[in-house]
């Protein structure tokens, strides 16, 4: 019989998985009288987690010789002889010393296991072979120690050890988990909030699948085909019609909301005939990839039994179908698909969604000056094939009637297929239909019959009169259709018009990425993109469809949005109209861009005020522990002669200043120390910083001198560690100008670059005076009173 394996899985280091591990060996101790053994445990020193430790007993480790440094190790065999009924077993990721009975401690545990031993162990995420390379991206930090996941999925028992960001950054701030010289770095590298916020919601779901595996596993064995709706799973019917990507879109949108999953399925038929892929499915899988979605072909004979069996077979609560392609006739012969998976479905839900609305997004192209209205080349081609061809036949078919009809009736009936011959296929089938029908009229109707020859001169006239009426009715039907296109322009253009205003007044406006594909769309181009010059090099900032240029150069329009952007366009070239409706869409790519930069340098600040937080709450709590060694050190120095411990306590002096300094430069920059500025004269402030301190120091101040515009507090501070930075002797001397005070720091001894140089420029930045420093003199520029006074 095996030993049963317990986890504990954390986020990262730090959230109590070994605290948590401990806790329940004692609580089985305690209360159910289990036999514990600690096999190992790190403790790291930290105060909690020894404590926990408390009584439990602890194996010997055992001890590695590896290129001269002593290692210890989980001494497995000592565990095989004691047989505890359970042990505990922390770091299950960790790779042993060389010369044990295994090189990864995971091996170690799987024969106690397998000897019967109950195991609990710990773990942290980032450790999980599957997602070390998510890790890495996440947070910049390459793992080395790596698990397989089918070990820890094998676990009888996972526990997640949860713990908010918000909460480890104070724990780390602390002290609670890495000692303050490695809290500050560490806070400020991987223990970001961010990365912290990521790794969890990481766990979370690495999680959260184990428990849908466990899930699929239950119904298997219990024979259940409902599904259960632990987790919405969106299921979207492809088969490349446009159609398709609104489908994909709707189905994102619903699974982002609901936190599911979205899978693309095509049915191919199964029937042994070769079946090219539909010509839009391709770019439908890449934007189901965009969108976080996966795509699945399956294949049947029958495409709505295959694709309700996928849905049981994956669970789906949701079946998103388009509106039916196929006409009445077929549907009528062949069934309707759509009604089938309804019928088929069951319990999962169906839903049909009509198409999207015609015009938001494709603008047909603008009709042409003094050219015919443009006509598709399907029904151009039908007018060709019928107008003409129609027109003889129908004077053939009237020629029995010629007796009764005349030529005047057959003119008039061939003057009705002009008109639907340009109805259909334009101007110039139209033509064609014209001069076929007076040929044909004048061949079946005057005289002689069947020749082209006319010898009544009435006829010549009533044919010419027809040529003339034909061509005008065909060209009032062209100018219909051309009024007819430049309608349904303008309208394509009002909605989008409409569409970008509605979109800037909202507060919530669209990311670059999506404006740059609907700009795409809107002027049916192959591909656009936003490039921003790095550099001698092009980046990519946006760019839609699969032929999208990468540089200027490629495009057959590039127009210049500024700030080093440039918006690149591939494909036909665009008309006057096109270029004035190109202009609101600028207009929106710049805006755009602005928010970008905004919110980039919006970030970039808050990373710096946490960052700034993180290095008060730092300092704070490394205060009282500070005073305690610092206390030590004047004890033990008490019993030094009179010179050591005049150093020793100089020395403890200056460090309880450069704490003090880096404390209220914290508080300031965190806004707890208000700034109150009021005029001040400098030369009672340089002597105050001095502390009569005076030796070695000539001042040399210009009389009226006006005062300065500051707090004497924190510019008291400053001068004070400007002044002891810069050592003995030194000139000071001050001069004005353009509304500012230059005081200069003359000396031999400067010392730019210590760290009261640093405290000081932070001090002076918030008082809007500067501080550059040379190797022979210090220059501070000041802000005057004088230049701030009325009048």
């Amino acid at each position: 019989m095996t030993g049963r394996l317990r986890v504990f899985l954390g986020a990262a280091p730090g959230v109590g998985k070994t605290y948590a591990m401990l806790a329940e060996g004692r609580r089985l101790r305690d209360e159910d009288g289990l036999d514990v053994l600690v096999g190992l445990v790190e403790t790291y020193g930290r105060r909690g987690t020894e404590a926990q430790l408390g009584d439990l007993p602890v194996l010997p480790r055992r001890t590695v010789l590896h290129r001269g440094v002593v290692l210890t190790e989980l001494d497995v065999d000592a565990v095989l002889a004691r047989r505890p009924r359970l042990v505990l077993v922390d770091e299950l990721a960790h790779t042993n010393a060389p010369g044990g009975p295994h090189p990864k401690r995971w091996q170690d545990v799987r024969q106690l296991l397998d000897a019967g031993i109950d195991v609990a162990t710990t773990v942290n995420v980032q450790h999980l072979e599957s997602l070390t390379d998510v890790v890495e991206q996440i947070t910049g930090a390459a793992q080395r120690e790596r698990i397989p996941d089918e070990v820890v999925r094998a676990a009888d028992r996972i526990e997640l050890v949860d713990l908010s960001p918000q909460a480890l950054r104070a724990r780390m701030a602390r002290g609670e988990v890495y000692p303050p010289d490695r809290a500050e770095t560490a806070l400020g590298h991987y223990f970001r909030a961010g990365n912290l916020g990521a790794l969890r919601e990481l766990a979370l779901l690495w999680l959260a699948d184990r428990v849908e595996e466990e899930l699929a596993d239950y119904r298997a064995r219990h024979g259940i085909r409902a599904p259960w709706e632990t987790k919405e799973r969106i299921v979207v019917a492809l088969n490349g019609a446009p159609q398709g990507e609104h489908l994909i879109r709707r189905g994102a949108r619903t699974a982002a909301r609901v936190h599911g999953d979205l899978v693309g399925v095509h049915v191919r038929p199964d029937d042994g005939t070769a079946v090219h892929e539909p010509p839009g499915l391709a770019a439908q899988r890449d934007l189901l990839h965009e969108l976080h979605g996966s795509y699945v072909e399956v294949r049947g004979t029958d495409a709505a039994r295959a694709l309700v069996d996928f849905a049981h077979a994956e669970s789906a609560t949701q079946i998103l179908l388009g509106p039916t392609t196929r006409s009445r006739l077929r549907e009528l012969l062949t069934g309707s698909v759509i009604n089938r998976v309804v019928r088929l479905a069951g319990p999962i839900d169906v839903r049909v969604l009509p198409p999207p609305e015609p015009g938001l997004l494709a603008v047909p192209p603008a009709p042409r000056r003094r050219r015919p209205a443009a006509v598709p080349r399907l029904r151009r081609r039908l007018g060709w094939l019928l107008g003409p061809a129609g027109a003889a036949a129908l004077a053939w078919a009237l020629s029995p009637l010629r007796g009764s009809l005349g030529l005047a009736g057959a003119l008039l009936c061939l003057l009705l297929a002009v008109a639907a011959t340009a109805r259909l296929g334009g101007l110039a089938p139209a033509a064609g239909a014209t001069v076929a029908g007076a040929v044909a009229a004048d061949w079946f109707f005057t005289t002689p019959w069947h020749s082209l020859a006319v010898h009544r001169g009435v006829d010549l006239a009533a044919l010419l009169v027809f040529l003339a009426v034909a061509g005008t009715v065909a060209h009032l039907v062209d100018g219909l259709a051309r009024r007819s296109q430049q309608a349904d322009r303008a309208r394509a253009e009002a909605a989008v018009l409409a569409r970008l205003a509605g979109e800037t007044a909202q507060p919530g406006a669209r990311a670059l990425p999506d404006l740059v594909a609907d700009l795409r769309q809107v002027f049916g181009l192959d591909g656009a993109a936003v490039l921003v010059r790095a550099g001698q090099q092009w980046r990519t900032a946006a760019s839609s469809g699969a032929d999208a240029p990468q540089r200027p150069e490629e495009a057959v329009l590039a127009v210049d949005l500024g700030a080093d952007a440039v918006l690149a366009l591939r494909g036909p070239a665009l008309g006057e109209e096109d270029t004035r409706l190109l202009g609101p869409y600028l207009n929106q790519l710049r805006l755009a861009r602005d928010r970008e930069r905004l919110a980039a340098r919006a970030s970039a600040a808050e990373t710096l005020a946490r960052g700034d937080a993180a290095q008060t709450a730092l300092l704070a709590a490394a205060g009282p522990e500070l005073r305690a060694p610092l206390a030590a050190l004047r004890r033990e120095a008490a019993d030094l002669p009179a010179g050591p411990r005049e150093r020793v306590e100089a020395g403890a002096r200056e460090v309880e200043r450069l704490h003090a300094g880096l404390l209220e430069l914290g508080r300031l920059r965190a806004g707890e120390v208000p700034v109150l500025l009021r005029p001040a004269p400098l030369g009672p402030l340089l002597t105050a910083a001095l502390a009569g301190d005076c030796a070695g120091v000539r001042l040399a101040l210009p009389p009226g001198l006006p005062p300065v515009l500051t707090d004497p507090r924190l510019l008291e501070r400053a001068l004070a560690d400007v002044l002891a930075a810069a050592g003995r002797p030194v000139v000071l001397t001050a001069t004005t100008a353009d509304g500012r005070i230059h005081l200069r720091i003359d000396t031999p001894a400067a010392a730019p670059g210590r760290g009261e140089l640093t405290i000081a420029r932070g001090l002076l930045e918030a008082l809007d005076a500067t501080l550059e420093s040379t190797p022979t003199a210090l220059r501070l520029d000041l802000p005057s009173a004088a230049a701030t006074a009325p009048g």
